[in-house]
């Protein structure tokens, strides 16, 4: 088999679809697997070691692009795809394969993609989790009834991000960081918006109570949260911000994954870097608002979930609809500092 794979846009679906390609592995040792990713994804693919290549996908997200696809998909017909899954629900994503003529084109019933499709999956919904969604499609479509037939979330491969020992020490003294005291890593953004995003004075409370029990503080998240990181740190007792260490902004994708992986546990929101954790084996505690751990979970070994009981909660919204945000507000930094210890 040799496998194209249209692979999610943003980094924590990302991280999940591996499951996929773990998937894959097992059932086909000898399978070469390429996947097609936005540029900011490839760094994470590399990392993945069942992927053969990651290859670049130049345009850009949401941008239909008839034409632009179609030559792709010309040019990737002289690789002699065999099969190819598509990750993303919508009819562009399923233009390319279509237009390399892999003759098995694998994914789930989306927006209009009957005929770009031959091997369409109509129940998605009867798979509780996305990671769920993302191995069933390894399997014959007559096996995939619903999540039973996986056998439970516990007994699907987890996504294993790959360290290198060497690449982490160098990332480490680049941004003079060092191992001395155990690492608490804190996520406090949320591409997806301010629903997601736990309030900046509860991740000051739990930094200050785990600084005052001798742990050091790394704030991870792109440059558009620096901001956020400069609040939680600015909020931290003077006597602490020496062991509070903001690398929001200044760290590649993959060298915070390398910066990650050297946190003992690690607390964020419900993002991408959430997934990343966990797949570098951190115990994480994810702090869920808005959106459920009943569809994307973080799929690490050791993980605490924390949310409150509200009524209004999961409403999926990107702004809280009711202007509160009380499922965030009310959740206090105690639930999440007993966690950690």
């Amino acid at each position: 088999m040799k496998i194209l794979i249209i692979g999610p846009s943003w980094v924590g679906d990302m991280v999940m679809s591996q499951s996929l390609y773990i998937t894959l592995k097992q059932q086909h040792p000898k399978a070469i697997i390429d996947v097609m990713a936005p540029a900011w994804c490839k760094p994470i693919l590399e990392r993945m070691p069942e992927v053969n290549q990651a290859i670049e996908m130049p345009l850009g997200h949401g941008d239909f692009n008839l034409l632009g696809r179609r030559a792709l998909g010309k040019e990737l017909k002289n690789n002699n795809y065999t099969h190819a899954y598509i990750c993303p629900n919508s009819a562009k994503s399923a233009l390319i394969p279509w237009f390399a003529g892999i003759p098995v084109r694998t994914g789930w019933k989306g927006e209009m993609r009957y005929g770009l499709l031959n091997d369409l999956r109509p129940n998605k919904k009867a798979f509780q989790y996305m990671v769920e969604r993302y191995v069933a499609l390894a399997h014959p479509k007559s096996e995939m009834i619903d999540s039973s037939s996986l056998g439970g979330l516990e007994n699907l491969p987890r996504p294993t991000l790959s360290i290198d020992a060497e690449v982490q020490k160098n990332t480490l003294e680049k941004f003079s960081l060092s191992l001395d005291k155990p690492v608490l890593g804190l996520c406090p953004g949320a591409e997806f918006g301010p629903a997601k995003q736990w309030p900046v004075e509860h991740y000051a409370a739990v930094a200050n109570e785990m600084i005052n029990r001798g742990h050091q503080v790394w704030l991870f998240g792109s440059a558009k949260d620096k901001e956020t990181t400069e609040s939680i740190k600015a909020l931290v007792d003077a006597d602490n911000q020496a062991a509070v260490f903001n690398l929001a902004g200044d760290t590649s994708l993959i060298e915070a994954v390398d910066l990650l992986a050297a946190c003992k546990t690690v607390v964020s929101n419900d993002s991408g870097l959430m997934h990343v954790a966990a797949a570098v084996g951190c115990h994480v505690v994810g702090v869920y608002g808005s959106t459920s751990p009943k569809y994307t979970p973080p799929l690490a070994e050791k993980v605490d979930i924390v949310s409150t009981d509200i009524e209004c909660r999961p409403c999926f919204k990107r702004e809280c609809p009711l202007g509160h945000l009380k499922c965030l507000k009310e959740l206090e930094a105690s639930s999440v500092i007993a966690c950690i210890k």
